[in-house]
């Protein structure tokens, strides 16, 4: 995927918008205000950041170069992902789908059930 088809996939998502926060270099993702992804673009290569659980980010970084402890995040919760050949289209994105899950499941019942329907 490229950086344009990352961005049209993640607005797909229910309620997700695009805000600059931290300049126009660094592209967020939020979900009702709260953030589930970041993408910037260091020596022409996408790098993406997205939660995850503990355990399955230490996998991921451990089984491909291309994903490593989140930069500028909490490395526990958090990884970057160089969106490079070794990231195959469908795991990059399942891994924006966990992140934009995760960060869902800490809102609101109100909030996670409105965004249940549109999923």
């Amino acid at each position: 995927m490229n950086k344009e088809q990352i961005i049209e996939f993640i607005l797909t998502l229910p309620e997700a918008e695009l805000d600059y926060p931290f300049g126009t270099d660094v592209m967020v993702f939020k979900v009702l205000g709260k953030m589930f992804a970041l993408i910037i673009v260091n020596d022409g290569i996408v790098d993406i950041n997205l939660k995850g659980a503990p355990a399955d980010n230490e996998a991921l970084a451990s089984m491909f170069t291309a994903i490593r402890p989140g930069y500028h995040m909490n490395k526990k919760h958090w990884i970057t992902v160089s969106v490079t050949e070794e990231i195959e289209d469908g795991m990059l994105k399942g891994l924006i789908d966990r992140s934009y899950d995760l960060v869902v499941a800490k809102l609101k019942k109100a909030d996670r059930e409105r965004l249940a329907i549109h999923r």
